[in-house]
């Protein structure tokens, strides 16, 4: 795709996120039903199926060409492709807290193009494409300037119902890297924990159990505003493998020392 191409496709995107984002925000602190999931921690409401719905719709009539692969009513990618979290971090937004959001991103092959991530209790959104730009609330945004870890706020995040293994090593690493950074947060969103890498808020976030819906944004935000995604092993980005690095860049080879143990 052209510069031009993923620019217009990126401002589609965050239309259609702002609009499942503002159906969303209808049901804040509402006490909406709640339904649980395969895994008991994975909660679903009727807002994240009619968010879904509104941005499946949505982008059938914009973009007619493109599959889109959601959270909700899954899909089948098929060359460049919409991933949708019609609700990144339902848990908080059951529970009332602010950090939830819509997240659309599109990949082709595994490589994030561009993203879209709305935060309606929050006022925020974000949107950029790889190679034009990262911006925040419609002003340029960038990674953080870091260069040491110690200096580094950084974020994670992991499922309570994980097996044991998997919590095991994710709070062996959680408490091999709290005492040689400046902080480690932990939001309940992926999508929004990427955004604040792209903005210079956190310098660096990882997480071992993902799909590629909770990433496609947030990963291509951390591109375009100029830092580093990876796969905890070093690798390329392949998101679909469920684990992420992301970083400011400067911080990225010594943040990969500090997370290995998490690495499948």
């Amino acid at each position: 795709m052209t510069p031009n191409e993923l620019q217009a496709l990126a401002e589609v995107a965050l239309e259609v996120a702002r609009a499942a984002a503002d159906l969303a925000h209808q049901g804040f602190r509402k006490h909406p039903a709640t339904e649980r999931k395969a895994n008991p921690a994975d909660l679903v409401t009727a807002f994240d199926r009619a968010a879904e719905a509104l941005v499946r719709e949505q982008l059938a009539a914009r973009t007619p060409g493109l599959a889109v692969v959601g959270e909700e009513e899954g899909g089948q990618a098929s060359g460049p492709t919409w991933y949708c979290d019609p609700i990144d971090g339902t848990t908080n937004f059951v529970h009332g807290h602010p950090f939830f959001c819509t997240s659309l991103g599109l990949m082709e092959d595994g490589v994030p193009l561009l993203g879209a991530v709305v935060a309606p209790a929050l006022g925020v959104s974000w949107h950029g494409w790889v190679g034009g730009g990262a911006f925040r609330n419609g002003e340029p945004c960038r990674v953080s300037g870091c260069e040491q870890v110690v200096d580094a706020l950084t974020a994670t995040g992991f499922n309570p119902q994980s097996d044991a293994g998997e919590i095991e090593r994710a709070v062996r690493v959680l408490g091999h890297v709290l005492p040689r950074t400046r902080g480690v947060r932990r939001a309940g969103s992926a999508a929004l924990d990427l955004t604040f890498v792209a903005d210079g808020t956190l310098d660096a976030y990882w997480e071992g159990t993902l799909h590629a819906w909770d990433t496609a944004a947030g990963a291509a935000l951390v591109l375009a505003a100029g830092g580093r995604v990876t796969a905890l092993d070093g690798g390329p980005p392949e998101l679909s493998r469920g684990h992420i690095l992301a970083s400011n860049g400067p911080i990225h080879e010594a943040m990969l020392g500090l997370v290995r143990g998490l690495r499948p």
